[in-house]
């Protein structure tokens, strides 16, 4: 990545790599649910544990491989543990947790010992070091995504060596070996080939970034909201948008932002954090762990700090910035004005000179 910061703490859709792929594990709602960590442990370890406190931390020592980081992840677990086992990646951001439901439903229908997820490309610009000439010409290609049968699994792991060019344990072997001692491995054929690709550099976290972005306004349009322009809307997967929401171009609604029913957002606006109420109108604004009430009117040009309330129906004229102050209900702030939490003025449109309050 080129980066100071871990691979899978990179983010899209305002969530690390890592976080959506908890996300999608979190979908299965499994008995445990662990991570493996090696490189920049401490810092990943404490993203874990801000988003999702119940994960159990796994350390991959020394030895390397997929195939060892697994094993290591099932001896954070308890020792009896049966049934089946799960494995993804830390920087497949696309994977959904229905995927993961159907992996589970058809490895367990089929009684298989291990079932991988695979799927068809075009053609191969990555391959292991280890594959021969035979395995480059095959199109369907292995995600590095399993569910397996858990006591199989273990039984398999003890088998896997480092025997091979890399010196890295790998848990491709494991399907080797359970063939070999006559049990079933099943595939599941994965169409959506996005689900599976992973991010290696920065052009590949700003490709899917967009494919993520793209999938979010799409299904926003879905539930009834309207995107005037696609293209240059921007979304956050935790963001939720109302019923005939009308989202005008250049765009951004990020974090945990809500916004209600038949609100107006854009154009040029940019809403992080934010509440906003049914019939509210936002025009060029820059708002930032604020609450935007029912049928309020704010912008253009208005910057509206964390701590900020606009109540209901209340208007924010232009050119306004408004720090951790709070407004009463219809109340009007005229242009021009830097409002604080320790001078509001309590006027109406008309009976103050812009400019008039707490400025700075």
């Amino acid at each position: 990545m080129k980066s100071d910061l871990p691979k899978v703490l990179h983010t899209i859709g305002g969530r690390s790599l890592l976080g959506h792929a908890i996300a999608a594990a979190r979908a299965l709602d499994p008995l445990h649910l662990a991570v493996v960590v090696r490189h920049e442990r401490d810092r990943v370890a404490a993203h874990i544990q801000e988003f999702e406190p119940s994960c159990v931390i796994a350390d991959q020592d020394a030895i390397k491989g997929t195939g060892r980081a697994v094993e290591c992840g099932l001896d954070a677990l308890p020792p009896e543990l049966a049934g089946t086992v799960v494995v993804t990646y830390g920087d497949v951001p696309l994977l959904s947790g229905h995927t993961l439901r159907e992996l589970v439903r058809a490895h367990e229908d089929g009684g298989y010992a291990a079932t991988v997820v695979t799927a068809y490309v075009d053609n191969r610009s990555v391959v292991g070091a280890d594959a021969s000439e035979a395995e480059l010409a095959i199109t369907e290609i292995n995600s590095g995504i399993y569910a397996f049968d858990g006591v199989q699994l273990r039984a398999a792991l003890g088998k896997v060596t480092t025997a091979n060019s890399q010196g890295e344990k790998y848990i491709t072997d494991v399907l080797a070996i359970e063939r070999e001692a006559g049990l079933q491995v099943g595939a599941f054929v994965l169409a959506d080939i996005w689900q599976c690709e992973g991010v290696n550099d920065k052009i590949q976290l700003a490709r899917l970034g967009a494919e993520l972005n793209r999938r979010t306004v799409e299904q926003v349009m879905r539930d009834g909201a309207i995107v005037i322009d696609p293209a240059t809307t921007w979304i956050d997967a935790e963001v939720s948008v109302g019923t005939d929401t009308v989202i005008h171009p250049n765009s951004q609604l990020l974090g945990a932002t809500t916004v209600g029913a038949r609100a107006t957002i854009g154009p040029d606006t940019t809403l992080r954090d934010m509440e906003v109420g049914d019939d509210a109108h936002l025009l060029r604004t820059h708002a930032v762990l604020s609450v935007v009430g029912p049928g309020a009117s704010v912008g253009p040009w208005v910057h509206l700090r964390p701590g900020t309330e606009i109540a209901a129906d209340a208007v924010v004229g232009s050119f306004v910035e408004m720090r951790r102050a709070q407004t009463e209900v219809g109340q009007h702030i005229g242009p021009l004005a830097v409002v604080t939490e320790d001078v509001l003025p309590s006027t109406t449109a008309g009976d103050r000179a812009p400019g008039q309050g707490s400025l700075s």
